[in-house]
């Protein structure tokens, strides 16, 4: 080997190094800092009583009470320790995957609430928090997917909330009129499609800009339910708009077990509905013909069309199948809450579906833990609430939506849309 071969050699093997990404070291410092300062140095004098189990339990764990300011001081100084170690990565370019985020998000949170319940005497109920959040969960979950599954496929989907407010609309009045919840949860899929297929017609036949479609629906939605709503649900609310909830199926011994049995296995069936969609969503998407065909018309479509894929024919039912899927969660708002219906119920809850399918990456196990992540957040917000806590309720209240800001930012990380979404496909 001549010296000249050997001075080319090294520089063809030496590969450029990606930049140090500071962004999660800084907001873990910040927050570890924040911890140990606010919740530990400064603190709250007294102690905050975590409470875990409930009756029906295997076996009852008793309350546990901790120093607020012990608490605080602890904790902070592991989010601390945690975020020297999230430098150290950063700068040998080391990938923590998910489990580090979550883990120094679940300290923290322990932190705060350590911090807040102490002073006041507050007690926090754990499990009633965790239950509260999977609730609250649910129509972003619901709504989440359909815009995971209408977005894969190419079609922009605006109009989950419009979908969301038609389940619950339809839902309320069929279960009703029927005396029965569970009709009500047959006919909300059939609402949400019902908007699909208009989303759908103008997009995929006429090419309407998607987004501006989806804007228009949900005004649309909004402004029949509410004329129905003052016209007909509140002429005759006990034949039209009465409360039918639906009942709570508590699995066989997975119901009683500590904390996670009556939140996760004490549901309803429209909860249960959802496992199974999320988890047939994760499977199916990326282990099937099918959800290889819905993400190749999402991300090259013409490919996909010279190998026999019918594009449109796919993208209109995958939207429609969407909708059903949105409708769903729409239900949870009126039989799955046993609630009567009320005007503008779903609350902008659709938006931040879209805002958790982002952070989520098109992904149905992201997409799950961004939709608990927001119905966490306000879950805390009332849990904090009835026990008294210095924190203003509105800003806790805003905080979902501040997550949603950042989330649609693109704050958590470099996102990439499918590649054809909201191009009609012009054969």
């Amino acid at each position: 080997m001549t010296a000249q071969t050997m001075d080319k050699t090294p520089s063809t093997q030496v590969k450029a190094l990606a930049p140090i990404a500071w962004k999660f070291p800084i907001v873990y410092t910040i927050l570890a800092l924040v911890s140990l300062i606010f919740f530990g140095l400064i603190g709250r004098d007294g102690q905050t009583t975590f409470r875990v189990a409930t009756g029906g339990d295997f076996f009852a764990i008793p309350d546990f009470a901790v120093s607020s300011t012990a608490a605080g001081l602890t904790l902070g100084i592991l989010l601390v320790i945690m975020a020297a170690v999230s430098i150290y990565v950063a700068i040998k370019r080391i990938d923590t995957g998910s489990w580090f985020p979550m883990l120094f998000g679940v300290i923290f949170v322990l932190s705060f609430l350590a911090w807040a319940g102490g002073g006041s005497g507050g007690v926090i109920p754990l499990t009633t928090l965790l239950a509260g959040a999977l609730a609250l969960s649910v129509p972003l979950i619901f709504g989440a997917m359909c815009g995971l599954v209408g977005e894969r496929s190419g079609i922009i989907n605006i109009a989950i909330e419009g979908q969301l407010l038609a389940g619950a609309f339809l839902a309320a009045v069929v279960a009703s009129v029927v005396k029965n919840p569970y009709a009500g949860l047959l006919a909300a899929p059939i609402a949400g499609a019902l908007v699909a297929v208009v989303l759908t017609f103008f997009a995929v036949k006429y090419w309407v800009n998607q987004i501006i479609i989806g804007v228009v629906l949900n005004v649309l939605v909004v402004g029949i339910t509410s004329f129905l709503y003052s016209t007909v649900l509140t002429q005759d609310p006990g034949l039209w708009n009465s409360r039918q909830k639906l009942p709570n199926l508590p699995i066989p011994l997975l119901s009683d077990i500590p904390v996670l049995g009556r939140v996760l296995f004490d549901q309803n069936i429209l909860v249960y509905i959802m496992y199974v969609v999320v988890i047939a969503l994760q499977i199916f998407v990326f282990r099937s013909k099918w959800g290889l065909r819905m993400r190749a018309v999402g991300e090259h479509p013409k490919a996909a069309d010279t190998v026999g894929i019918k594009v449109n024919f796919t993208r209109v039912r995958n939207t429609l199948l969407a909708g059903a899927i949105a409708g769903l969660g729409g239900a949870f708002f009126t039989v799955g809450s046993g609630l009567a219906f009320g005007k503008e119920m779903s609350a902008g809850q659709g938006y931040i579906a879209l805002a958790a399918m982002i952070l989520g990456k098109w992904n149905p196990k992201g997409a799950l833990l961004a939709a608990l992540l927001f119905g966490f957040s306000k879950s805390l917000g009332n849990t904090l609430q009835s026990i008294g806590t210095p924190v203003a309720n509105e800003l806790l209240l805003m905080l979902p939506y501040i997550v949603t800001v950042f989330a649609v930012a693109g704050f958590v990380g470099r996102v990439r849309p499918p590649a054809a979404e909201g191009v009609p496909y012009v054969k």
